[in-house]
C-alpha cells in the first residue's frame, strides 16, 4: 500500500467524480499586452491564493480562444500543472479571467463538495502527497498529468461536515488576510514616507516644513546629473557598506535535510519577511556552524535576494538562533557612522535599485547580480541628522509590521495543523466548539481595523 494511502484512514473517492469538468488549459503562450483581459498564471496563484497584485492581460480574440473549452467562473478552482506543481486557489467574486500555460481548471459539483473544503483537501499532506508522484514525469520539470489529478483521492464527507472543516480554516484564513492588508497599508506607509524624504527631498527642514516645497536650497551635482538638496553628497552604494556577504552551496559543503535548523533560499524570502516553515530547507548543527561563520548574520543587516527574482529584501531587526542562508541570498552591513538600517533598506527595496540592478543583472539561466556590480550602483547619501530623524520614524512602523507578521506566523501554524487533522478525521467538530466565532471575528475584524487605521499617513 502507498505510503499516502496508508496516511489516510477514512472514506475517499476520486476528485473526477466530484466535479462537473476538470479541463487542461491551452498549451500555448497568448499574446501578453499592458491591459485587456486578465490571463492568470502560475506566479498568481500560491499558498492556496490567487495573488492579483502583478496581473497579465491579453486582449479578446486570444481570451475568446482561451475560454472556448470551458469558462472559468468565480468558485472554480485553478491548479497548477508545473513550475510550481499543485498550487491551488478559488477564483474571486466577480473576477473574469482566462488561464495562461501550464495550469488546469476545476469545476466543483457543489450537490457533492464544497469548493473551499475542496481547496483546503487538495491543499492537504495527503492529496499533496499523491500530486508529487508526478515528479519527473516531465521531460525537463516535474507535471502533474491530467489523468493523475483526475484520480487524485480526496477525502470524503457529508456536505454539511465539508462546510464545518472549511469554515474553521477559513477563518483563520481571513484573520491572515486582514493582517496583510494592515502590512501592506504600513509598507506603502513606509515607502511614501521615504519617497517623500528621499526622491521628492521634502523632508522636515529646520522649522519642520517640507524642505524642496519650502525653497530649501538645492544644488546641482555633476556626478548624478541632477539636483539634490545642499550638504547632501553623491558617492557609490559601497561606500555606505561596510560588509557583503553570502552563504554557502550545499551540493559542496554540507547536506540538506540533515537536522532542524533552517536553510534560507530565495523561496522562502518576501518583501520584509522571512518564511520559516515545513517547505524550508532543513540543515544540521554542524551545517549551521559552518554557514555561520562565513555569512556571520547580526542585527541591522539587510538580507538582499541575488538572483531573480533580484532585490527582494528583508531587514533582520533580531539575531537568528536556528537559520542561516544559502549562496543567492546577500547579506549588506550598513557603515553605520554614514548610514543607518531601515535608511539603507528603505533603500535597497526602492524602485531606483530595481531599475538599476534590471539593467546590470546578467546569467545564462538564473538572472543575478554581484556583490561589486550592486556596490557599483550611484547613491544620494543625505546629512546624518536626516538620516537618523527617518529612522526613528521608520521604527514605529517596522516594529508593528513584524510584530503582524510573528502573529501571522502562528495562525498559519495553526490552519496547517489542523489542516491535516481535520481531514484525517482526528479532530472532529460539533456545535462549530472549533470555529471562530462571527462575533469574534468581528471584534478581531474592528480590533485590527483601527490598528491600520493609526498608521495612515497624514499628508
Amino acid at each position: 500500500m502507498n505510503n499516502y494511502r496508508a496516511s489516510f484512514k477514512g472514506e475517499t473517492i476520486e476528485l473526477e467524480k466530484i466535479c462537473e469538468s476538470i479541463t487542461d488549459c491551452h498549451h500555448s503562450t497568448p499574446l501578453y499586452l499592458d491591459k485587456g483581459k486578465i490571463v492568470i498564471r502560475n506566479f498568481n496563484i500560491k499558498n492556496g491564493r490567487m495573488l492579483l497584485d502583478n496581473l497579465s492581460y491579453t486582449d479578446n480574440l486570444h481570451f475568446n480562444q482561451r475560454i472556448a473549452r470551458e469558462v472559468p467562473c468565480e468558485g472554480d478552482l485553478i491548479i497548477t500543472r508545473e513550475a510550481p506543481m499543485g498550487e491551488v486557489c478559488i477564483i474571486p467574486d466577480g473576477l473574469e479571467c482566462c488561464l495562461g500555460q501550464r495550469m488546469v481548471l476545476i469545476k466543483p459539483n457543489n450537490k457533492l463538495t464544497n469548493n473551499k473544503f475542496l481547496l483546503y483537501a487538495l491543499l492537504s499532506e495527503y492529496v499533496q502527497e499523491q500530486i508529487n508522484k508526478s515528479n519527473g514525469t516531465g521531460s525537463i520539470v516535474s507535471n502533474l498529468r491530467i489523468p493523475v489529478l483526475k484520480e487524485l483521492r480526496i477525502p470524503h464527507y457529508n456536505i454539511r461536515t465539508q462546510k464545518q472543516i472549511a469554515k474553521v480554516l477559513s477563518d483563520l484564513d481571513a484573520k491572515i488576510e486582514v493582517n496583510n492588508k494592515i502590512n501592506q497599508e504600513l509598507e506603502a506607509m513606509a515607502r511614501t514616507l521615504y519617497d517623500y524624504w528621499f526622491v521628492q527631498f521634502d523632508f522636515p527642514d529646520a522649522n519642520g516644513k517640507p524642505y524642496k516645497s519650502s525653497g530649501g536650497k538645492m544644488v546641482f551635482n555633476e556626478v548624478l546629473k541632477r539636483e539634490i538638496p545642499e550638504e547632501w553628497e553623491a558617492c557609490l552604494l559601497g561606500d555606505v557598506v561596510a560588509k557583503t556577504g553570502t552563504g554557502l552551496n550545499p551540493r559542496k559543503h554540507f547536506v540538506l535535510g540533515e537536522g532542524e535548523n533552517y536553510y534560507v533560499t530565495i523561496k522562502n524570502i518576501n518583501q520584509g519577511q522571512i518564511v520559516l516553515d515545513d517547505k524550508c530547507d532543513k540543515i544540521s548543527d554542524e551545517s549551521l556552524d559552518i554557514i555561520n561563520n562565513r555569512s556571520d548574520l547580526r542585527v541591522g543587516d539587510i538580507l538582499y535576494t541575488s538572483i531573480e527574482p533580484v532585490g527582494t529584501t528583508y531587514l533582520l531587526r533580531s539575531k537568528p538562533t536556528n537559520w542561516n542562508i544559502n549562496e543567492s541570498v546577500f547579506t549588506i552591513r550598513p557603515d553605520f557612522k554614514k548610514v543607518s538600517s531601515e535608511f539603507l533598506y528603505m533603500f535597497l527595496s526602492g524602485d531606483y535599485i530595481k531599475a538599476y540592478t534590471k539593467n546590470v543583472s546578467a546569467g545564462s539561466i538564473h538572472k543575478g547580480v554581484r556583490h561589486g556590480t550592486l556596490k557599483d550602483c550611484k547613491f544620494i547619501l543625505p546629512n546624518k541628522i536626516t538620516i537618523d530623524s527617518f529612522s526613528n520614524k521608520m521604527n514605529p512602523i517596522l516594529d508593528k509590521l513584524e510584530l503582524i507578521q510573528k502573529e501571522n506566523q502562528k495562525l498559519s501554524e495553526l490552519r496547517d495543523w489542523l489542516l491535516p487533522m481535520l481531514m484525517n478525521g482526528q479532530v472532529t467538530i460539533s456545535n462549530d466548539e472549533l470555529g471562530i466565532t462571527n462575533a469574534e471575528l468581528r471584534n478581531d475584524l474592528g480590533m485590527v481595523a483601527e490598528e491600520a487605521g493609526n498608521y495612515k499617513l497624514r499628508k
